[in-house]
């Protein structure tokens, strides 16, 4: 049988964790993105610092659900390792009717990272959505992706 292409399926096609135990140890880090469209009048209570909900303060629970998803991503998705999170830092801003959330994470480990800060902006995004959804149902979650990943075999920047 050919060997997979895929890093996580074995050789009879089943889903096998990676054996990272003969890799390095490095730095590694990783820069995710997603991006919530909320719609005029949500942002405009934002940039008036009215944005107080019920639930209370949109970003800064958003900013502490990615956080707290980050460190639970092994156990969220399948076959990830569960990792010790050096650093893990969450960032919002208004951009337009949106809101841009970066996460980036960071450790010293033989597998990347790139999953970890995944979720911590979809968690944080899916937060905003959560947190928001009383003042409107038309909220988009419109993209999530990787910026840039370093350490491992090869770095990636997502090209501009």
């Amino acid at each position: 049988m050919k060997k997979s292409e895929f890093t996580h399926v074995d050789t009879h096609g089943n889903a096998a964790m990676v054996d990272v135990s003969e890799k390095p140890v490095t730095r590694r880090t990783a820069l995710a993105q997603a991006i919530v469209y909320l719609g005029r009048d949500i942002v405009s209570q934002i940039q008036s610092h009215e944005l107080q909900t019920k639930k209370g303060a949109v970003f800064q629970t958003a900013m502490l659900a990615g956080v707290m998803g980050a460190k639970r991503t092994a156990d969220l998705i399948p076959l990830c390792h569960p990792l010790g999170l050096d650093d893990c830092q969450i960032n919002i801003q208004v951009a337009g009717e949106a809101v841009i959330i970066t996460a980036r994470a960071a450790l010293s480990a033989r597998t990347g990272v790139e999953m970890e800060a995944l979720t911590a902006v979809s968690i944080a995004a899916l937060t905003v959505y959560d947190m928001c959804k009383a003042m409107s149902h038309d909220i988009v979650i419109r993209e999530i992706k990787l910026l840039e990943k370093t350490g491992g075999k090869k770095d990636y920047k997502v090209q501009k």
